[in-house]
């Protein structure tokens, strides 16, 4: 018997925009080592498996394979695959949301809007700070050098992942800058992390977005992740410790992708209580039978 398999463009306002996504439904009497064949065959950033829930609060379960390894969470893996969920009508919408359970625990999912132009946001996993100001600058003055560092002091953060961060001066800096890979790949296997993501404040503030992002996650073997739902979780849970009344406390729009041919658009929100919120729109591309051995 055939399962599902679509694939979907996750965080754009366009197809071809955002991150690519694989997700599979039906797959519930697969092996761990089937789906994590299929993930490295497939060769997309994650491939998800829409699994029925083992906890009565949760909507579904999710399980979140990188071509190499299963992950706890991520955040455009968790957009995309609830889209799909909607999408495939496998779930409905209440009025509460959905919640996913994951690895990472279980996770609200909200809707903003509705149909084609329906935005869908996770809250992202809590977040703590593991290290900060000289101590940070100082693991990443090596790959920092020559840069201008912003308004926020480099740091490490950890929340469903575990990321360095740094903010750079000026969003004409972080779109031209060319980073050494090789050395973002021995931090991350150092420090048991990702990798590094830098932003910036967007230059005009009359465009559609205040934030620029680039990730760059050498630790799961990427060079450079096109839109990041869980690094900009990370960035906006340290925002949130950073600047509780700066000016982006009311919540922002992020800029990703386009130094590699992409334009995804990532919405951030926050709580009262400081909870980050990450979303955007979802795009089903492609739609089919899977055949591969359980």
């Amino acid at each position: 018997m055939a399962e599902r398999f679509l694939q979907l463009d996750v965080f754009a306002d366009r197809p071809g925009g955002g991150n690519p996504l694989g997700v599979v439904i039906g797959a519930a009497h697969w092996s761990d080592s089937a789906m994590q064949s299929f993930a490295a065959w497939v060769d997309l950033v994650e491939t998800t498996f829409l699994l029925p829930a083992s906890d009565p609060l949760a909507s579904y379960r999710l399980r979140i394979f990188t071509p190499t390894r299963e992950i706890a969470f991520a955040g455009h893996p968790t957009i995309g695959s609830a889209h799909a969920a909607l999408a495939t009508a496998l779930v409905e919408l209440p009025a509460q949301g959905l919640v996913q359970q994951c690895a990472a625990g279980l996770l609200p999912i909200r809707a903003h809007g509705e149909g084609a132009q329906r935005r869908l946001f996770v809250q992202a996993p809590g977040a703590r700070l593991l290290l900060d100001g000289d101590a940070a600058g100082a693991r990443l003055q090596p790959l920092l050098a020559g840069l201008e560092l912003g308004a926020l002091a480099p740091a490490l953060v950890e929340g469903g992942r575990r990321w360095w961060m740094a903010e750079l001066a000026s969003e004409a800096q972080l779109r031209a800058w060319r980073p050494d890979h090789a050395q973002i790949a021995a931090l991350a296997k150092d420090s048991d992390s990702l990798g590094l993501c830098v932003f910036a404040r967007a230059a005009d503030v009359d465009c559609d977005y205040q934030l620029v992002v680039r990730a760059f996650p050498a630790g799961v073997g990427i060079i450079e992740d096109p839109a990041s739902g869980a690094a900009n979780g990370l960035i906006g849970a340290y925002i949130a410790l950073s600047e509780p009344a700066g000016p982006l406390a009311g919540g922002y729009r992020v800029s990703q992708g386009r130094e590699i041919g992409r334009d995804a658009v990532i919405d951030v929100e926050f709580d009262s209580d400081s909870r980050v919120w990450v979303g955007g729109r979802t795009h089903l591309v492609i739609e089919g039978a899977l055949h591969w051995p359980a």
